[in-house]
């Protein structure tokens, strides 16, 4: 049985809330497949994440370094940061697997630029920025059976596939 839900956001801090009440119903071997544009509120779900499993330090991306962990709480969190990958093939010398497929949660920002290594089963969630009369952000949640992950290339089968819109909201000169 699918069970579908819808949530708004009208910023970071709404963003990193949808992270962490994700976070509640995650357990040890989800994947998390992030993807968006820069600025799109990734790494801000990711700290939603990070909190939600009880983890109390800071979080940041791990541009620059590939991947970070963060520790102490209900589950460790592997957080990876794809942006930078010169090739897909980088991911091995990291020994992604056991990341991916370890006894934590792992959250892969920019998962769509290494589609070839992702698990076959995983949540897919795909950030944009709104425009126009779009709401400011919109989540659909498949939370039971597989859909196709047309968020991503490989287009394999994913646990849940989420889509998020995100715009900034100005307040109205009053």
């Amino acid at each position: 049985m699918e069970q579908n839900r819808t949530f708004i956001s009208h910023g970071p801090e709404d963003t990193k809330a949808f992270g962490v009440s994700l976070a509640a119903t995650l357990k040890p071997g989800d994947f998390i497949a992030l993807d968006g544009a820069l600025g799109a509120g990734k790494t801000c779900l990711a700290q939603g994440l990070a909190e939600g499993l009880g983890y109390q330090g800071p979080v940041t991306s791990p541009t620059f370094t590939l991947l970070h962990i963060y520790e102490g709480g209900r589950l460790p969190l592997y957080h990876f940061d794809l942006y930078r990958l010169a090739s897909p093939r980088e991911l091995e010398g990291l020994g992604y697997e056991d990341y991916f497929y370890g006894d934590g949660v792992c959250v892969v920002e920019w998962a769509g630029l290494a589609p070839e290594y992702l698990p076959p089963r995983r949540i897919c969630i795909h950030l944009e920025s709104g425009t126009g009369d779009s709401p400011p952000f919109h989540c659909e949640q498949v939370e039971r059976g597989t859909v196709p992950c047309s968020t991503f290339p490989c287009n394999k089968t994913c646990v849940r596939q989420v889509t998020i819109i995100e715009q900034v909201c100005e307040e109205a000169p009053g």
